[in-house]
């Protein structure tokens, strides 16, 4: 695999077991480029560490008055420097090749994990430790996967000096072959501790980032309240903390070095005082003592890679282990997609609560506990319940059908919707039947306001749907983006859809006209609508009302209202009293009536805190659908 080659056509299965096999099953899967990469590595390693031959044999050529030898050593002192060159050259590009496909595999192995998941992934794992494996331990696993040849051909070259250092000159070759092995393992008791703190300062640096993500995200809401500084506060304490660990594991690892530094160099003073005195002796050449002199010094080159493949391994393996976390995850039940593609049909039901939404009508559903609602919403979108509950579309359990075909046939958009940047005819580019044209969608959101907006904000942009939209939205209100979110999910006219309190934000005449738009627009189609405002209960042709992750009461939203104390409670937002005061049947005219807010703004409060008789809510009802 080439870097002009990618992305991967499949990335693979990855081994998830454990950090060690996945490192392992990514160096198995270039096993090529690490080939290429040893080869190389070899020819540059075995040049240079000839070179000290090359020296030793010219100078004692020169003592000995042969002009034969000396060109000989000559001439292989040129191979070996075009050897070096070459072997170094290509050794760089194998190593920076299998370095970025190692890298793009666990992208590629993470995005797909992503998008099986959903947003499952964010319950369980936390979103700072998304961004930190797929950013910078991405970079730590494709630096070791790649280190490895590297290592391996300088190993094998020490292997070979050593030998012929032993056959060239048997006195001083004993003396490298036994240093040398205490020069590789002389910090192996060192790099436990060295990884525990390289494990920490990874700990630190993952929730520090997972705190500034978190800030980021809500530095609108921050602002607001008047924390920013606090959260700020919060942020510069993980920072100092991840600084300290750093420089703890840097000082180790500064230990590791010196010793890489210290130990050749007393080797290379007991290699030059043990030759002198064989020399003295006469048992060795000039020659000889400069050639094994010269092999000590180069190979404190090839040893450095000791200490990096080290370094390489103890910064991947937590990386590594993060992400095979993340790539271990599956959906709570995933069948593989036993069945066939082709989409399902008919009614929408989940076995978990007993919620079923007919198909091709507008079921509005009432939940008090929003954590419940969105675990709902998440297992009509396919993603089961860790109970195994899958909901059904047709009789067809979601979780037995290929992911691709379930996403198709039933879209979740959830409570905060995201908008990626880009144009907004990008932005609406997405996969749908098209039965639903960009214009009739935006119609039903009630999207004019959002268009003519963004047409005079937008430089240069005569048609609105050429404008641009920032990242997240955000130089949106929180109504616009719900808007143009929920134009986005009717334009992929899907069988059935469901959505989140697709209209919290946005003023109560809006969400009006939205209400009849989407029922209009959703004719004939199943959907499914999470929300507890009056407005769009009162347009629902069926409203299920659920209490303690059951189906309590099944209606209309006026007979519930009179019918079902519970149901006024969330939909009226009553307070204990004036619920124990409808148990006890007192008139509702008894109380004062609170007035229904009729602009709720574009901010993200739902306006709905104000409690109201039954009579108020279908009076003021009454009044609202006559002025939209």
């Amino acid at each position: 695999m080439q870097i002009q080659d990618l992305p991967y056509p499949d990335p693979g299965v990855p081994d998830a077991r454990s950090g060690p096999r996945f490192l392992w099953w990514l160096f198995r899967n270039q096993l090529g480029g690490q080939l290429k990469s040893l080869a190389w590595g070899l020819l540059h390693f075995a040049s240079v560490s000839a070179l000290p031959f090359c020296v030793g044999l010219a100078i004692q050529a020169v003592v000995d008055r042969s002009g034969t030898r000396l060109a000989l050593a000559g001439g292989i002192m040129v191979l070996c420097c075009a050897g070096n060159a070459l072997g170094d050259t290509f050794l760089h590009r194998a190593a920076v090749t299998n370095w970025i496909t190692a890298a793009a595999r666990v992208q590629q192995l993470l995005a797909r994990r992503t998008a099986l998941l959903g947003s499952a992934l964010t319950r369980r794992v936390a979103a700072g430790e998304v961004v930190a494996v797929s950013t910078g331990d991405v970079e730590k696993i494709g630096w070791f996967v790649e280190a490895v040849s590297r290592f391996t051909a300088a190993a094998v070259t020490i292997v070979l000096v050593c030998v012929a250092l032993v056959v060239y000159q048997p006195a001083l070759g004993v003396v490298v072959v036994v240093g040398l092995p205490v020069l590789a393992l002389a910090v192996l008791p060192l790099l436990p501790r060295a990884t525990r703190r390289a494990d920490v300062q990874r700990d630190k640096a993952g929730r520090a980032t997972e705190l500034a993500s978190d800030t980021v995200a809500g530095l609108r809401v921050l602002r607001g309240i008047g924390g920013e500084e606090l959260f700020l506060d919060r942020y510069r304490g993980a920072s100092q903390e991840v600084r300290h660990a750093a420089v703890r594991s840097a000082r180790m690892w500064s230990l590791i070095s010196a010793i890489q530094v210290l130990l050749p160099g007393l080797l290379l003073i007991a290699v030059v005082w043990h030759g002198v005195h064989l020399a003295r002796q006469g048992r060795i050449g000039v020659g000889e003592l400069v050639t094994v002199y010269s092999s000590v010094m180069i190979l404190t080159y090839p040893l450095r890679h000791f200490e990096e493949i080290a370094m390489a391994y103890s910064f991947s393996r937590p990386s590594a282990k993060r992400a095979a976390r993340v790539l271990s995850l599956e959906r709570a039940t995933d069948s593989g997609g036993s069945r066939a593609a082709e989409i399902p049909t008919g009614d929408l039901y989940d076995p978990a609560t007993g919620l079923l939404a007919p198909a091709g009508r507008l079921t509005a559903v009432v939940c008090g506990d929003p954590d419940a609602a969105g675990r709902l919403a998440e297992r009509l979108g396919g993603h089961p319940s860790e109970q195994g509950a899958s909901a059904l579309l047709g009789g067809v359990p979601l979780d037995e059908l290929p992911l691709k075909s379930a996403r198709t046939a039933v879209l979740v958009q959830d409570k905060d919707p995201v908008l990626l940047s880009g144009t907004l005819r990008e932005l609406l580019d997405v996969p749908a039947s098209g039965a639903v044209a960009a214009e009739d969608a935006l119609a039903a959101a009630q999207c004019g306001d959002v268009l003519t907006a963004l047409a005079q904000g937008s430089l240069g942009a005569d048609d609105p749907m050429d404008a641009r939209i920032t990242e997240r939205g955000r130089s949106l209100s929180g109504g616009q983006r719900q808007r143009l979110a929920l134009a986005r999910s009717l334009i992929t006219d899907p069988e059935a859809l469901v959505l989140d309190e697709p209209t919290s934000a946005v003023d109560s005449h809006t969400e009006a006209r939205i209400a009849e738009g989407v029922r209009a627009l959703r004719a004939g189609r199943t959907t499914v609508v999470f929300t507890s405002s009056p407005l769009l209960l009162d347009r629902a042709d069926r409203i299920v009302f659920l209490h303690d992750d059951e189906v309590a009461a099944v209606g209309v939203h006026r007979e519930l209202l009179r019918t079902e104390p519970r149901y006024r409670a969330v939909v009226t937002r009553e307070t204990d009293e004036e619920t124990a005061a409808h148990r006890d049947d007192t008139p509702a005219g008894s109380r004062p009536a609170k007035p229904l807010p009729d602009d709720r703004g574009d901010g993200p409060s739902d306006g709905r805190d104000d409690a109201l008789s039954d009579d108020d809510v279908l009076h003021r009802l009454e009044e609202i659908e006559e002025t939209a």
